[in-house]
Formats: C-alpha cells, structure tokens, sequence
C-alpha cells in the first residue's frame, strides 16, 4: 500500500513540476512585465519634462502617461508645441537610462482628431541617423504622443522556453519513479500541520498567513510574493466590499514611489487563478472602477 502511495506521488510529479514551473515562469514574466512597463513610464515622463522645459514650460503639470489598448503601446499628452527635432535623441538617452532596449515606433498625433502629425521608428535614428518629417513645421495646439513597442517576438520565444523546460523535467520524472522504493518497516510521514496564530485569516475555504506569505487552499499550500499577500490582506480585510483602483493602489503601492495601473490587473489575475480552488471565495471585477473579493462565508481567526 504505502510503495503503491509512493509510486503514484512519484507519476504525479512531471504534471507538478511542470505546472509549478509554468506558474513561476508566468509569475516571474509578469513580474518583469511590471517592472518593464514601470522604466517605460518613468522615460516618457523624462522625456517630456525636458521638451516642456526646452519649449519654456517648466511650471505646468505634465499628464500621466497612459498604456493604450494595446499593452505595448503608451501615450502621453503634450499641452503645448515642443521642438520636435530633439526629441529623438531624447527619448533614446531616456530609453537608455532606465534600460529600456526594444525597437519601437514613435507618432505625433492631434490632440482633437488623433490624426497622424510625424513619425518615426527607433532604426531611422540609431541605424540610419535620420529623423523622417524632423524639419517640418508643426502647427501650434495640443499633441499626443504615442510610443509603440515590439512585443510579440518575446512573447513567442518565452512561450517556447517553458515548453523546452517542461520536457527536461521528463527524464527527472522517471528516475524519481525508479528509485522510490520504500524499506521494509518504514513509517510514512505526519502530515504537514495546519497553521495557526492571530496572523491566519480564514476566508471560505481558504486559510490564508499574512505574516508568513501563505495561503492554504483545501490542503494545497501556495507561497505567496510579498505584494500578492499585501493585495490579498486588503482583500479579505473588505470581503463583499468593491474596492476602487486607486484605494488599491495606494493601499499595495504607494510605497514603491510611482504607481502603474497594470500592476492592479497582473496581482488580481494571479490570485484569481490561486483562488479557483475555493468555490466560496471570487474576485469579481467591476469594469471601470475596481474589484470585489465575493465571499460566501468569511470568518476571520
């Protein structure tokens, strides 16, 4: 019975690793994600504090910088007419101080009708040395500019990356079948105990250890990251209550410096995903204003 027990835990290995290893290669890609959107952010508002202060602006508040439709497009609106002929050089000496390497387009467009002003991609000005429409004028008003990166390729190449480590984890698999083989007169191993203590917070079916990073789901234990346990802590300390974007941010991030709306969307995704197992407990999301941790029965220990 008990070699029966361990021959079937070593055939559930591969599936584990690998899905183990799928969920640690999406979580550390997310991570990298919002640390990559949040050095994106940070350059174009570089980028136009300096047009603004070469245009004689230097008082007047510069918009947020805001992540189009598609995610690997950012927008940034400008109040006033700058000198368009710096402007590649300085956004490239911005991409290159907060590491940001990716070939991307750039477009001017109108404030009013969105129309296409000037443009031009990031080879015409390292490769080439030359900016198309760089000499022509520009009509004075409002200009909205729009930067667009080239996300797919990565995305593929990280894609095939999981599959080519998923099946390195076959031979492990089967030598781990091979060799568990129990002694005679071996006893099997206590079970892991439950945790416990003022910091656990029951919630549905789900116990979740702010202190230590915790949540059990059904006897699975999840170890959380340091910032999915603070958004989780927010959620189970207002179940059924709905949670607007910028309470969350400023409850989870404010302690980072710079807030990234992304951030919210990629943390909520991955503790939804942690959180399916539980049929009591969902994180419902209200389009437009934030979510709400949905909660049949929530008891807190």
């Amino acid at each position: 019975m008990y070699q029966s027990k361990l021959q079937f835990l070593a055939l559930l290995t591969v599936p584990v690793l690998a899905i183990g290893l799928f969920a640690g290669l999406s979580g550390d890609q997310e991570n990298r994600q919002i640390h990559w959107h949040e050095k994106v952010n940070l350059a174009l508002r570089r980028t136009a504090h300096h047009l603004l202060i070469q245009s004689g602006d230097s008082t007047s508040t510069i918009p947020p910088v805001i992540q189009g439709e598609n995610q690997d497009t950012w927008i940034i609106r400008l109040e006033r007419p700058f000198n368009y002929q710096a402007l590649p050089a300085l956004l490239q000496e911005s991409f290159d101080l907060h590491g940001v390497s990716t070939d991307y387009d750039v477009m001017l467009l109108d404030c009013q009708e969105m129309a296409l002003l000037l443009g031009y991609n990031k080879l015409d000005f390292t490769e080439k040395n030359e900016t198309p429409c760089g000499t022509r004028e520009q009509t004075g008003g409002c200009y909205t500019l729009q930067v667009s990166f080239a996300g797919p390729a990565n995305q593929l190449t990280n894609h095939w990356l999981r599959w080519l480590a998923v099946l390195a984890l076959l031979p492990l698999g089967f030598l781990l079948y091979r060799s568990l083989k129990p002694r005679p007169g071996q006893a099997e191993p206590p079970p892991r105990p439950e945790i416990t203590g003022d910091s656990a917070i029951t919630v549905g079916l789900s116990t979740f250890d702010f202190t230590n990073q915790l949540l059990i789901i059904s006897g699975a234990r999840h170890n959380l990251t340091y910032r999915e346990a603070k958004l989780l802590q927010l959620f189970c300390r207002h179940p059924n209550q709905l949670l607007e974007r910028d309470f969350i941010l400023q409850n989870v991030w404010a302690d980072e410096g710079i807030l990234v709306g992304r951030s919210v969307d990629m943390f909520v995704s991955r503790l939804r995903k942690l959180l399916r197992a539980d049929a009591n407990v969902s994180i419902v999301t209200v389009h437009g204003v934030g979510y709400r941790l949905e909660v049949n029965d929530a008891m807190t220990q």
